[in-house]
């Protein structure tokens, strides 16, 4: 962070919170990355604002990783969900009211409320300390944004308003939020914190003391617009999942091209080098759509095909860049251990993973559909819910089976000792045969497609063959594409690609 004065003290029913946030996030992500830390200011107050794609997971994730105290406005119905109410209330968080809640009697009462709200997180933004936003107002599934509210703007006003005279202006700090897969269980997250908001001069002031309220809501319609493009920049917005996943092939399969170019693996690809290389490819993407559409939409069929005739092998870009020939004897052995692994061994581990974690998995279930205002907070809820029932739940179970081994050694006394010991291994197996059944699904498909992969590469060598020409001739259509165009980070000589997302 810049070298000034610190913010305001944290104080410790905070930093206890955000402990206990911080277990849940970490219990559900396999790692979290956070990038862009020296973008904080560390005096001062600011307004952070984010897109809205996980539900209670995103204001989870800006809490257990943003260095200073921050609050958040969130929508009011979350404040009577048990042990969430009073987590939200712990971190400050203060009501929104939605007119598609129907939380108050009349627009008026709700507008009133909204405007205390926001009086009591300007207080806070103004004394130096931070405030969170999602501006979109609901939380979706979409790779786009929603249309955007003016509540981030009017926030900000307010802030400047209640201004200490010799104090920074408070800044608004746009947030990346990125997932590996946001419904999967220890996947990766990323947390980008972007470089504060240039404000241009017309929207970089004060309001004045009885200012014209439609020059107010003018000023903040446009500072909405400001927001609203520097979010489509952080997020990487696409209008819709199908160019969305045409942009992540064109990734892989230039990342997969410079590598078999330079004869090396580069391994798999972390989440940052995806969401990084995936920035580059949009911004190639919106900078010749308008410019030159034709030669676009051109590349964009052509990947398409590729795209279209890879899923249909159920190859991926990096396969390609393997021999087509029968697989080696140490590969055969591995494969089938891995069947043996998969299907003979880790079942009975599975069965018990499952008996032991489904009540506590239907008790979650039922709570969070009971308490979720909406749809979309029920993952969220389950989460919550999940991190105190699961463990409780395999410590039961192990003393149940310490329990039951003591009652046995009583009518069979040859029986070996070690009560303690059968309850923690019980509980153990309880544990990694519920955490292996959310994931023997997919360990299942991947064993499944290395074997597909071994007999496409058999019969179909010439047709691997040809889809590598065309990746080639692909790569360096692209490649040329995006000459001229500023691209963030940069190429590795193995085909990766790093460098600074913020």
């Amino acid at each position: 962070m810049p070298a000034s004065e610190p913010g305001p003290s944290v104080p410790r029913a905070y930093r206890w919170t955000q402990s206990f946030l911080g277990l849940i996030v970490r219990m559900f992500f396999r790692r979290v990355h956070v990038t862009g830390l020296e973008n904080i200011p560390s005096r001062g107050g600011g307004i952070i604002v984010a897109w809205h794609p996980n539900a209670l997971v995103d204001p989870g994730l800006i809490i257990t990783e943003f260095p200073r105290q921050v609050a958040f406005g969130a929508r009011h119905a979350l404040f009577d969900v048990p042990l969430l109410g009073s987590v939200m209330r712990a971190v400050g968080a203060v009501p929104i009211y939605r007119a598609i809640d129907k939380a108050q009697t009349g627009t008026e009462a709700r507008r009133n409320a909204n405007t205390q709200s926001l009086d009591a997180l300007a207080e806070r933004v103004a004394s130096g300390s931070f405030a969170a936003l999602f501006p979109e107002g609901v939380s979706h599934d979409e790779p786009h944004l929603m249309e955007l509210k003016t509540g981030a703007a009017r926030l900000y006003y307010r802030a400047r308003a209640r201004q200490r005279s010799g104090e920074p202006a408070p800044v608004v700090l746009p947030v990346g939020l990125h997932y590996d897969d946001k419904q999967m269980f220890r996947s990766n997250a990323l947390v980008v914190f972007h470089p504060p908001l240039p404000l241009p001069p017309d929207l970089d002031v004060t309001p004045p003391d009885g200012e014209d309220p439609a020059e107010a809501r003018d000023r903040a319609r446009r500072l909405t617009g400001e927001i609203e493009r520097a979010l489509e920049e952080v997020v990487y917005a696409t209008e819709s999942w199908d160019l969305h996943d045409l942009m992540h092939r064109v990734r892989t399969l230039l990342r997969a091209e410079r590598a078999y170019r330079v004869g090396v693996d580069p391994g798999r690809t972390g989440i940052r080098e995806r969401v990084l290389g995936f920035a580059r490819v949009w911004k190639t993407y919106r900078a010749h759509r308008e410019t030159d559409p034709e030669r676009v939409e051109a590349l964009r069929q052509l990947v398409q095909a590729y795209d279209t005739d890879l899923t249909a092998l159920a190859l991926t870009d990096r396969d390609l860049n393997q021999s087509p020939k029968a697989a080696s004897l140490g590969l055969t052995l591995m494969l089938v251990l891995q069947v043996v692994l998969v299907y003979l061994l880790l079942p009975p581990i599975l069965i018990v993973g499952y008996l032991v974690n489904l009540p506590a998995a239907v008790l979650v279930v039922l709570l969070a559909r009971r308490m979720a205002a909406l749809k979309k907070d029920e993952a969220s809820l389950k989460l919550m819910f999940g991190v105190i029932a699961f463990p409780l739940t395999w410590l039961l179970a192990g003393g149940l089976a310490a329990w039951v081994h003591v009652e046995l050694r009583a009518v069979f006394p040859s029986l070996p000792g070690g009560a303690v010991m059968t309850g923690m291994i019980f509980a153990l197996v309880g544990a990694v045969g519920g955490a292996l059944s959310v994931r023997y699904l997919r360990i299942t498909r991947e064993v499944t497609r290395a074997f597909r992969v071994r007999l496409t590469r058999r019969r179909r060598a010439e047709t691997i063959e040809r889809l590598r020409r065309e990746r080639a001739a692909l790569h360096d259509a692209l490649a040329e594409f995006t000459g001229g165009v500023d691209l963030p980070g940069e190429v590795k000589s193995d085909g990766r690609v790093a460098g600074d997302l913020a």
